[in-house]
């Protein structure tokens, strides 16, 4: 599996992981379940790390199903709105030296 450019940068922690799959599913709502299965994280490590994810403001609840309850990324906290913005910071970056790279493939040196 490829690493997304957020966790190459920041590194593949578990809260790390955590924060990189909601922004990945930006308007998606996960229980917290799927949220570890997403992050390719045990259900035990979402756990330990969920209160900072909390105390930082990055998720909130969307909904509730009973007792499961269902988790987005808060795009209304700012933090959330600097992270979305490194991003697409590195997407940009990589996308434009993506682009370099295939021009330098197809201009002919000429002697």
């Amino acid at each position: 599996m490829e690493k997304s450019l957020l966790i190459q940068l920041i590194g593949g922690t578990p809260a790390n992981r955590i924060i990189d799959f909601l922004i990945e599913n930006k308007g998606m709502d996960y229980s917290k379940t799927a949220i570890a299965e997403g992050a390719r994280i045990s259900r035990a490590s979402l756990f330990k790390h969920w209160d900072k994810i909390e105390d930082f403001n990055l998720a909130k609840e969307t909904r509730r199903f009973g007792k499961t309850k269902l988790y987005t990324l808060n795009t209304e906290s700012e933090l959330v709105q600097e992270l979305m913005k490194i991003e697409s910071m590195l997407i940009k970056k990589a996308m434009d030296g993506a682009y370099e790279d295939k021009m330098k493939e197809k201009v002919p040196v000429l002697i």
